[in-house]
């Protein structure tokens, strides 16, 4: 049964920003015939499988009691004990050859800093922590854009977009690079 299956929950889906062609795939983490979510797309994750999620607390007309408050996202994000269920099933389902869950951070796609869904499998995958563009390189784009959201240089909808569609290049989209 797939990580999708196990782990549904309700949560709002931002449908249509992921119709992009895919990068290329990541070199350093082949892929197995058996896997269910493609690699191709890496350093983004497969849009079938993992195609984000919002979290409903999080609009434009909250963000000043939610994210943009310092330690909020300590206050809705997700127990290792639950994360770490998803990211055993994501490396199966990614069909990575490295399955040592210390190699990738279970990561929401669409950041909580960012209004993302905490516990929904739609908005989690076990994100590499190798390669030129990944976990950790994403981080830094996720603080750049949210203090982008919380200054007002950037609406939290534009910056959602622009980071469900390709984080890699959300800075230069929203003109904060």
């Amino acid at each position: 049964m797939s990580r999708l299956a196990r782990f549904a929950a309700p949560a709002v889906i931002l449908a249509g920003s992921l119709a992009l062609a895919a990068p290329a795939a990541h070199a350093a983490v082949p892929h197995t015939l058996a896997a269910a979510c493609s690699q191709s797309y890496l350093p983004l994750p497969d849009p079938a499988c993992t195609p984000g999620a919002t979290n409903p607390d999080v609009t434009q007309d909250t963000i000043g009691d939610t994210i943009c408050v310092p330690g909020w996202t300590a206050t809705i994000r997700p127990p290792t004990t639950y994360t770490n269920k998803l990211k055993k099933q994501g490396i199966i389902d990614y069909g990575y050859s490295d399955t040592s869950l210390s190699s990738y951070e279970e990561d929401h796609f669409l950041p909580l800093e960012l209004g993302g869904a905490p516990k929904d499998p739609k908005n989690l995958w076990p994100e590499p922590h190798d390669g030129d563009q990944n976990s950790y390189s994403k981080d830094s784009v996720e603080n750049a854009v949210k203090k982008a959201v919380c200054s007002g240089k950037a609406t939290l909808a534009d910056a959602q977009h622009a980071m469900l569609a390709n984080w890699t290049t959300a800075e230069s989209v929203l003109g904060i690079d």
